[in-house]
C-alpha cells in the first residue's frame, strides 16, 4: 500500500518540485495546500501517512498549522521544508510537533532520506 503524503507550500513549482521525489510505487500525494488552513482541513480530509510542511506562508504559517494538526493526530509525521537561515524556525517548528526538517534548496536523494528516517520512527 503506498504511503499517503500531503504536500503543503504556498510556492505552486516548490510543491511540484517535492511531488516529483515521490515516486508513484510506493507514494501516493493525496492532497496539496497552499498554506496552513488549508493544511488542517486537507489533513482532516485525508489522513495521510506524512507531511511536507513550509514554514513561512499567507494566512497561517507552518508552525501554526502543525501545531493544529499535531493537536488533532498526535501520531502525526510532520517534515518542514525551511530556506537558509530559518534555524530559529525550524527549532520552533520542532518544538510545536514537527517529527523532522529539510532545508531548501535540496536533492531529491536528502528529502527521501530524512522520509525514510521519520517514516521507519
Amino acid at each position: 500500500m503506498a504511503i499517503k503524503v500531503l504536500i503543503v507550500d504556498d510556492a505552486v513549482f516548490m510543491r511540484n518540485m517535492i511531488r516529483e521525489v515521490f515516486t508513484p510505487d510506493r507514494f501516493e500525494v493525496v492532497a496539496e495546500a497552499a498554506n496552513g488552513q488549508e493544511a488542517i482541513d486537507r489533513y482532516k480530509q485525508h489522513k495521510p501517512d506524512l507531511v511536507t510542511m513550509d514554514i513561512v506562508m499567507p494566512m497561517m504559517s507552518g508552525i501554526d498549522a502543525t501545531r493544529a494538526i499535531v493537536e488533532h493526530d498526535a501520531n502525526a509525521k510532520i517534515i518542514m521544508c525551511s530556506a537558509l537561515g530559518q534555524e530559529a524556525l525550524v527549532m520552533e517548528a520542532l518544538d510545536a510537533g514537527a517529527s523532522d526538517f529539510i532545508v531548501k534548496p535540496f536533492q531529491p536523494d536528502d528529502v527521501l532520506k530524512v522520509v525514510n528516517k521519520v517514516l521507519s520512527r
